[in-house]
């Protein structure tokens, strides 16, 4: 496989990108390349691999209306293209190692039985209290790291957001008889021409207080 994106087109998409506060409602991603940031998130690397998430691209307009006030009355909830709530598991227990397992059969082939040792070792941090909902939640960050990136690199605009009330949302979702909780937000889409925020500099430390090299 060879790789085309370079290192300045990374830094530019870096660069260009910032938290969108205000999203054109007008615009809307195209399927294909919303088709890539879905599987960009399906991609994404977990603890053990145990993917401890479903990700909801809530369309429905009223659906989503109707979780503005839960999210402190930000627009971007409604007005992005798209909506992902990043949702985890409340529990992680052994049927999620197994089926985990299953998959990993079934995708690399070999038995279940080969990998008795390394269920063990999952089982184990079961037991110790390890894979908890904060440990999900963790992992839903690296999902939502990954889908900004994904999303710079194609030019689209996100938005991360912590302002909510994740009570409100799992009721209105009904994420609580699925066994699961919303973790973090992310519109996606394009930015208005009216948000000011837009052409404000990056306001980061130097390199050489937040890196150091031993």
């Amino acid at each position: 496989m060879s790789i085309t994106t370079t290192p300045a087109d990374i830094l530019s998409a870096l660069n260009w990108r910032y938290a969108c506060k205000v999203f054109d409602a007008t615009k809307k991603i195209p399927i294909e390349t919303w088709a890539a940031l879905e599987q960009s998130l399906v991609l994404t690397p977990s603890s053990y691999g145990l993917q401890p998430w479903k990700f909801l691209v809530i369309q429905d307009a009223a659906l989503r209306e109707s979780l503005v006030p839960h999210a402190w009355n930000q627009r971007q909830v409604a007005d992005a293209s798209h909506l992902v709530v990043l949702t985890v598991k409340t529990e992680i227990n052994e049927a999620d190692v197994d089926a985990f397992l299953s998959r990993m059969v079934e995708v690399r082939g070999g038995s279940a039985e080969s990998l008795a040792g390394f269920r063990q070792m999952l089982t184990g941090s079961l037991e110790q209290g390890y894979m908890t909902k904060d440990w999900a939640k963790q992992q839903a960050y690296i999902a939502l790291g990954q889908l900004m990136l994904s999303a710079a690199l194609l030019g689209l605009d996100a938005c991360p957001m912590e302002g909510f009330v994740p009570a409100k949302f799992d009721e209105v979702l009904g994420l609580e008889k699925e066994g699961l909780t919303t973790a973090v937000l992310c519109p996606v889409g394009y930015r208005s021409a009216d948000d000011r925020y837009a052409t404000l500099p990056k306001v980061r430390f130097e390199a050489g207080m937040v890196i150091e090299h031993r």
